[in-house]
């Protein structure tokens, strides 16, 4: 790990950080030991107050990274909001808060809220009321209370963006910059990104002071252990293929990307008629549908998660057994993504791609040169996986 470009030890206990025994007691009911090395890097300068700017990849511990100081920094007597997390998507959203929540168990009088479209607004209304000293939210939610004067911004000392370029990426720029405008007595801002884009870079410049910049490699002991196979087979023999590897690899919670939203609803239904328990997830999709679909799949009561690359996007789901691209993705950081969601948590993951077209097999050939990952080359024929000599 990379802290103002200089190389740092990564391993340290959460008992050696000066934690208060509150933050120590959730952490250990948790059966955390040792932090992450994004843990490490962030912690401190939060702590102190810094601006920090962050790379990691996913499922590194980053809510851990700014959730610990956060809490720590929030007064239980207090009655105003004190931090604010913006994240781009609902589910994101709601695991942040999740994440919050357990670590202000042992820390009585600390109140989260999450504010995301898709639910009644008056609903969140009413537990603003409540004054909760930390908010979570999608920009577009929050700017909808900030113009109803529901939410007070004013007293906010720290502001994290989370996943900050894939918010950029889906068109929340005007909004950040404008609640970021909103806020006149910030102390600190975190922005924590897979990613460092341009958008990420030009927020940096205009709205942090010498931020502590820490990167995290996904190299050796962080890097996912994820076996990725890119398979041959026949358009219309995907969906048999796919049913087959479930069950050969006995695997119990897999997640099945698409590049369309069609696409989703169209696989999930035809495992189904294979006897396959499938829904899927995506934009189009009622988020009450969405919350119930999620639940079930965490709950295990659904083996196949079917997903765009957008409504997948910061999902936080430990034990996914295996990644299947149905669709090879159109970006080289879409497949990362992708097959980041199996492999969390120090578990072994699987991930397989599909590729039927010349089209699909050009673009696996970029994402392999691009990411130089080690993808096992393998031809679906006549029923029986075979395997292949050269990787293309």
């Amino acid at each position: 790990m990379e802290v103002n470009g200089e190389l740092v030890n990564e391993r340290q206990d959460y008992k050696d950080m000066g934690l208060s025994p509150a933050i120590l007691r959730a952490v250990e009911q948790k059966g955390y030991v040792t932090a992450t090395p994004i843990q490490v890097g962030a912690i401190p300068p939060f702590m102190a107050w810094k601006d920090v700017i962050a790379k990691a990849p996913t499922g590194t511990g980053k809510t851990f990274a700014f959730g610990i100081p956060m809490v720590e920094h929030t007064d239980p007597a207090g009655e105003a909001v004190t931090s604010l997390v913006l994240a781009p998507t609902r589910e994101l959203a709601l695991q942040i808060q999740d994440e919050l929540r357990d670590l202000c168990a042992f820390k009585e009088g600390v109140r989260t809220v999450c504010l995301y479209g898709g639910a009644p607004i008056e609903k969140q209304i009413q537990t603003l009321k409540k004054n909760p000293q930390i908010v979570v939210a999608t920009p577009g939610r929050l700017m909808d209370h900030m113009k109803r004067r529901t939410v007070r911004l004013d007293k906010v000392e720290t502001v994290v963006l989370d996943e900050a370029d894939r918010m950029l990426d889906m068109g929340f720029i005007r909004d950040v910059t404008r609640i970021l405008d909103a806020i006149p007595h910030r102390r600190n801002l975190g922005m924590f990104s897979a990613t460092i884009s341009r958008e990420v870079l030009d927020i940096s410049w205009v709205y942090q002071r010498d931020p502590v910049e820490i990167t995290v490699q996904p190299v050796a002991e962080n890097k996912p252990d994820i076996q990725q196979y890119r398979i041959q087979v026949d358009r219309g023999e995907k969906v048999e293929l796919t049913a087959k590897l479930l069950d050969a690899g006995g695997y119990e919670r897999a997640i099945a990307f698409c590049n369309t939203k069609n696409m989703t609803d169209r696989l999930a239904s035809l495992l189904r008629m294979a006897g396959v328990q499938a829904d899927a997830i995506h934009g189009d999709i009622q988020q009450r549908v969405r919350e119930k679909v999620l639940t079930q799949f965490r709950e295990g009561k659904l083996r196949v998660l079917v997903a765009t690359d957008v409504a997948a996007r910061g999902l936080d789901i430990d034990d996914v057994d295996v990644v299947f691209n149905y669709d090879v993705p159109d970006e080289n950081e879409y497949y990362v993504h992708r097959i980041g969601r199996t492999g969390r948590a120090k578990r072994h993951g699987v991930a397989y791609t599909l590729v039927s077209t010349v089209t699909e097999a050009l673009k696996m050939d970029e994402i392999q040169r691009g990411t130089r990952n080690t993808v096992l080359p393998l031809k679906y024929e006549n029923g029986v996986l075979l395997e292949v000599e050269d990787n293309p």
